[in-house]
């Protein structure tokens, strides 16, 4: 079942009773048994996009679809669906079955089908021998899939979690968000993912929808909105390490940092900012050739690549990050060499707009 919103918009009034638009015109379909991460920095609007889709908070304007039915104005127990909470909101003097089991009661399921459908959800998120367990006796994320399997045992038609990940350590982060993906590929359910971790929304959404004050940036799928986006904010949002900044210009079709030419481009005159992802920087062995010179800060080895600081005075921060590959040599902390720029890899900011001037122009 896909998901459309239509205009949704939510404004609420601060203390001083002033509109605050917590969602302002949003208007994007989430297509039918994808994963769909709304992402973005905190108060950017995506907890309240996903309540409003869960019926939790309603709209000041617009209109939420699921499939053909308007649902906007339905409570969410009409809504078909299940939500998990970052809490995970289980009742810790219930068993892990219990709270399976506890939706099913309220919708009055005969017991034997109930037990049957708690058992197999259970199974499917990789809890079945839990069973009579309390949530105390559970680590984190296996709380996290006790709260996946009761949001599932409703069978809904759409599953949201917002911020399901938060209380995990890095090591259950990672796991449980491949178990996550498994877990909805398997059922084909239309899901809403909401995180502000760009790296987790990456690695298992189909698709993303980066937001910024209430407004849709972008969306696409990850590696596209990685690779094109289309403006300053995108572009800075996603990355680890991030993008490098510097202050740059176009003169007679050559787009130059400093002194140095690093392409030629078809815009007119004029100053603008240029974004270098870490991974856009081609150095040879002892890096004398290339068409933008740096100063190398530090040298550190992460496995099979290099990461290095430098210094250029056109950056927009002291030093910038890039990664190269460990088997490149001569690259020395105090040395000054040079490096090819990716094509695919740097962009043109408008210093005004801050849009992406490339994918404005396609």
């Amino acid at each position: 079942m896909d998901i459309k919103l239509v205009q949704l918009t939510k404004v609420f009034a601060d203390k001083d009773q002033s509109e605050v638009r917590a969602v302002d015109n949003v208007d994007i379909v989430i297509p039918s048994g994808k994963l769909i991460g709304l992402l973005g920095p905190s108060g950017c609007g995506k907890s309240t996009t996903l309540y409003m889709i869960a019926g939790l908070l309603s709209p000041t304007e617009g209109q939420i679809f699921f499939g053909d039915e308007d649902v906007t104005k339905l409570s969410p127990e009409k809504r078909g669906i299940g939500l998990v909470f970052q809490n995970y909101a289980l009742y810790p003097h219930m068993t892990v079955k219990q709270n399976i089991l506890f939706p099913l009661q309220n919708l009055k399921v005969p017991k034997a089908e109930a037990l049957e459908r708690a058992q197999k959800v259970a199974d499917l998120v990789d809890i079945g021998s839990l069973m009579n367990r309390k949530p105390r006796q559970l680590s984190g994320g296996q709380q996290q899939r006790v709260a996946i399997a009761r949001a599932l045992v409703k069978q809904p038609d759409v599953l949201l979690l917002d911020e399901p990940l938060s209380n995990l350590d890095a090591r259950l982060r990672l796991q449980t968000r491949e178990e996550i993906k498994r877990i909805q590929r398997e059922t084909g359910i239309t899901t809403v993912f909401v995180t502000h971790d760009q790296e987790e929304a990456m690695s298992i959404s189909d698709e993303i929808v980066v937001m910024k004050l209430g407004v849709v940036q972008q969306k696409g799928k990850p590696q596209d909105v990685y690779n094109n986006p289309v403006n300053k904010f995108v572009a800075k949002f996603l990355g680890t390490p991030p993008i490098n900044m510097f202050e740059g210009k176009i003169v007679n079709k050559q787009l130059m940092i400093g002194d140095e030419v690093i392409d030629t481009v078809d815009f007119a005159d004029q100053e603008v900012e240029i974004g270098i992802r870490p991974e856009g920087f081609e150095v040879v062995n002892g890096g004398e050739t290339g068409d933008l010179s740096f100063i190398v800060e530090s040298v550190e080895f992460i496995g099979r690549d290099k990461s290095i600081v430098a210094r250029h005075p056109s950056c927009q921060t002291p030093t910038f990050r890039f990664i190269i590959e460990a088997e490149i040599e001569g690259i020395e902390v105090g040395k000054t060499i040079k490096a090819s720029i990716k094509k695919n890899k740097r962009h043109i900011f408008n210093k005004l707009t801050e849009v992406n001037m490339e994918v404005e122009g396609e």
